[in-house]
């Protein structure tokens, strides 16, 4: 339990923040899983990948991840959805 006003401030505020950035979070791995389900068909994994860079993209700019992970997660996929198609 906070011991003054201002610490329940702060526990309001991060619960908030936690909630909002689980959220964000969830809605990207969301669009990843249906990203790898959806490999063998090019069109819908074409336009999977739209929704993942999308996703991601908005994760980095509300704070939930660093510019360098959100790269790496797409560089990865990028990489994944080559080597699905290409074989």
């Amino acid at each position: 339990m906070p011991s003054n006003l201002s610490a329940a401030k702060r526990q309001r505020q991060n619960q908030k923040r936690r909630l909002r950035n689980r959220a964000a979070l969830s809605r990207v791995r969301t669009t990843i899983r249906t990203l790898r389900e959806a490999v063998g068909d090019e069109s819908a994994t074409a336009e999977q990948m739209t929704a993942v860079t999308r996703q991601l993209d908005r994760a980095v700019s509300k704070g939930v991840l660093k510019r360098n992970t959100a790269a790496r997660r797409k560089r990865r996929l990028q990489r994944l959805v080559a080597g699905k198609l290409a074989s």
